[in-house]
């Protein structure tokens, strides 16, 4: 792979769930690029698709799931072909992935630093014991874990939330992945240690040139961290851009709705704006655009209740699933 080329790339991926009422297509001709090195925030409400994207490129499903890809490219491999003994290698080594509740990643009967420790012997088992604990020691330090040798002596219990996540991010990191799928990292820490988890995330792509895949609801968490956003919604990518160019000009009534509606100090003493109605079940979208029946567009037609539009560039190049995403300013009135 050379430098150039995306370390991730998912082309027209596919993902059927087995259901009592029968299979279920939980995503739709999913496609982008993540760059080495790159920060990328995926979005959406939540069913729209971020979860189940990160969790079918680690081929963590249900055994009934099936995968109906074009490529999942990775490294130069395709994990949507790749036998799961091979599977073994990617996984937890050369990607790396954060959970959203650090409790259920961690053990509570075993101490942080062992747990960091199994996470890289595994992939390394010739490796000495004071190379393991060396590896360790100098992930906890990275991601900003004081006196990080007395603490790894420590149980889960006896570290803080945010100082938990920090760990889990450690584990992540501790094999030098070239990818991580951090799903919703931050939720139910405060502002400050948010933006601490986050900082982490941040030394670790300047120090160690890893690719993270940030998975939120906090568009603000986006703003602050993310150099490109990806906006899901019902099971496929609805529009691709620049952070900067989605909250300024976004091309999808959806993306429009999401930055229009995210509380802000600009907006003290004003209500919150709300997108109406809820998204669809997967059971039943409508035929047209998913997003046509709560989409508030005036240019807003027949052909979106009937055509589904589908993930194209606009005459600048701006990837969006609108029929009018050319209409820059009517899309997001």
């Amino acid at each position: 792979m050379t430098a150039t080329e995306p370390v991730l790339s998912l082309q027209s991926v596919n993902l059927d769930l087995k259901t009592p009422e029968g299979y279920v297509r939980i995503l739709r001709d999913v496609s982008f690029d993540i760059a080495p090195g790159e920060i990328v925030g995926i979005v959406g409400e939540s069913g729209s698709g971020k979860s189940m994207t990160a969790l079918t490129v680690m081929r963590l499903l249900p055994p009934k799931a099936e995968i109906h890809a074009t490529r999942i490219g990775f490294d130069g491999d395709d994990l949507a072909t790749t036998n799961p003994r091979a599977l073994r290698s990617v996984r937890g080594k050369r990607i790396g992935m954060v959970f959203q509740d650090p409790m259920t990643s961690l053990d509570p009967v075993i101490r942080i630093g062992k747990q960091i420790d199994e996470a890289y012997r595994i992939h390394h088992p010739k490796a000495s014991r004071a190379e393991v604990r060396a590896q360790t020691l100098r992930m906890l330090e990275l991601v900003g874990v004081p006196d990080a040798s007395n603490r790894a002596q420590q149980y889960p219990h006896q570290w803080s939330g945010g100082m938990r996540q920090r760990a889990v991010i450690a584990m992540a990191l501790v094999n030098d992945p070239k990818l991580i799928l951090a799903d919703e990292p931050t939720t139910a820490l405060d502002a400050t240690i948010q933006a601490q988890v986050l900082d982490a995330l941040v030394r670790a792509r300047d120090e160690l040139g890893v690719a993270v895949v940030l998975i939120t609801h906090d568009l603000g968490v986006i703003a602050q961290f993310a150099s490109r956003v990806i906006v899901m919604y019902a099971g496929a990518v609805v529009e691709v851009a620049g952070t900067r160019e989605l909250f300024n000009d976004s091309r999808h009534p959806y993306s429009a709705a999401l930055v229009q509606s995210r509380p802000g100090a600009h907006r003290r003493g004003e209500p919150l704006v709300a997108i109406p109605g809820r998204p669809p079940l997967m059971t039943a979208l409508p035929e047209g655009c998913p997003f046509a029946p709560r989409c508030a567009s005036p240019l807003k037609s027949e052909r979106c209740v009937t055509e589904r539009p589908a993930l194209e560039p606009s005459a600048d190049g701006r990837l969006s699933a609108c029929h009018f995403r050319d209409h820059r300013q009517e899309v997001v009135a």
